[in-house]
C-alpha cells in the first residue's frame, strides 16, 4: 500500500485505539521518525513470533488465506507480530510467543510510509481485518514442522 484511500482508512483504523485519535494522527503524520506508540487489547492484540517461525508462518498463511491481518517486523527482521482479535493475548499458551494485549503499548508505523525501522510486512487494510488465531497456531505448526524437517536434512 503507497497512499491513497487505502493508507488512509488504515490510520483511521490504527488511530482509533489511541486515547486521543486527532492528537495521535496529528504526530503520527509529523513524527520524523514515523512511529506511533499505540495501547494493544481495545481493537487487537499482538503475537509476537521470532522471525526464524514467523517468516515461514506468513507464508504458510498466505498459502492458504485470500487476507492475513497486519504483520509487524522489528529492527533487523528478528520479530514478527501478527495483529489477531483483542483477549487473543491473554489466552495464548505458547513456547517463545509473546502476546501484547491489553495494558501494553505496540511501536506502529506510520501506514504506507517506509520508517527506519519497525516496518509493515502486511499493511492493515484499513477494515479491521485480524488473523484468525486458530489458523495462525495451525499455520505455526506447519511451519515449525517444515523448519523441522529441513533441519534433519
Amino acid at each position: 500500500m503507497s497512499g491513497g484511500a487505502g493508507a488512509k482508512s488504515a490510520v483511521e483504523w490504527l488511530a482509533s485505539v489511541a486515547p486521543d485519535p486527532d492528537a495521535c494522527r496529528w504526530e503520527w503524520e509529523r513524527n520524523p521518525l514515523g512511529v506511533a506508540l499505540l495501547p494493544a487489547g481495545r481493537l487487537w492484540d499482538v503475537l509476537i513470533l521470532p522471525g526464524e517461525l514467523g517468516y515461514p508462518t506468513l507464508d504458510v498463511l498466505s498459502r492458504f488465506m485470500d487476507r492475513t491481518g497486519p504483520v509487524l517486523a522489528d529492527f533487523g527482521d528478528s520479530r514478527l507480530g501478527f495483529f489477531v482479535p483483542p483477549g487473543t493475548a491473554a489466552r495464548w499458551l505458547a513456547t517463545g510467543v509473546r502476546g501484547a494485549g491489553r495494558g501494553t503499548w505496540i511501536v506502529v508505523p506510520y501506514p504506507g510510509r517506509a520508517t527506519g525501522g519497525v516496518r509493515w510486512v502486511v499493511v492493515p487494510d484499513g477494515e479491521g481485518t485480524l488473523t484468525d488465531p486458530a489458523v495462525l497456531e495451525l499455520a505455526m505448526h506447519e511451519a515449525a514442522a517444515g523448519l523441522a524437517q529441513d533441519g534433519e536434512r
